[in-house]
């Protein structure tokens, strides 16, 4: 099996990290490199339609791109240390938070780098400083909320680390670039990136 990747891209991260916190280490990992468009190459297109990654190539060919899936798939061969939940609620009540870290708090960050960041104009060709703006806002909002949430438990979606954990400390960090990183000012945010960095998945180079 095969993961497609790029240096400090939060998808592909986000996966990484999937994959440390299970401890699966049989994947072979290929960089590409984004600034050359080495993932929009033909080759590379017959894998991955749209151009994404991560990507994950099976032993047979098949391919999933969308780290969820990626993910979602890995749980499935590996299912402990469990980070999805184990029944029906735990698993509708993780994946409720993870999308509410990935629609509502990391997506934002996100966009706020990729919009507002000069480094990335070359990836992100059509760079819009009210784009930056708005989503800085949006995630500064969520920042606070999640904050106050944090202050009734250890981990994001209750005492269990999972994958909602993952998921916003890619956005956390990717908003480095920006200089942004919880402060004394969030001090339940701040607490929680640094026990998710005592973690596996916290040793993954961004």
């Amino acid at each position: 099996m095969k993961l497609y990747i790029a240096p400090y891209a939060p998808n592909p991260r986000r996966v990484m990290m999937f994959l440390a916190e299970k401890g699966v280490r049989n994947i072979e990992v290929i960089t590409l490199n984004l600034q050359e468009g080495e993932h929009r190459i033909e080759e590379f297109k017959k894998k991955s339609p749209l151009s994404q990654i991560p990507t994950f190539e099976l032993d047979d060919g098949r391919t999933l791109t969308e780290s969820r899936a990626i993910c979602s798939y890995i749980e499935a061969l590996h299912p402990e240390p469990n980070l999805m939940g184990h029944d029906a609620f735990e698993r509708a009540f993780v994946e409720m938070w993870d999308r509410r870290m990935e629609l509502l708090f990391s997506m934002p960050l996100m966009m706020w780098v990729r919009h507002g960041n000069p480094v990335l104009a070359a990836v992100e060709r059509n760079q819009n400083a009210e784009v930056a703006s708005y989503n800085q806002g949006q995630a500064m909002r969520m920042a606070k909320w999640l904050d106050s949430e944090l202050a009734t438990r250890p981990w994001i979606a209750g005492d269990q680390f999972t994958i909602a954990d993952i998921t916003a400390c890619c956005g956390v960090d990717f908003a480095k670039m920006n200089r942004w990183r919880p402060g004394d000012d969030l001090p339940n945010l701040k607490r929680w990136r640094e026990a998710f960095g005592a973690r596996a998945a916290g040793k993954v180079a961004a």
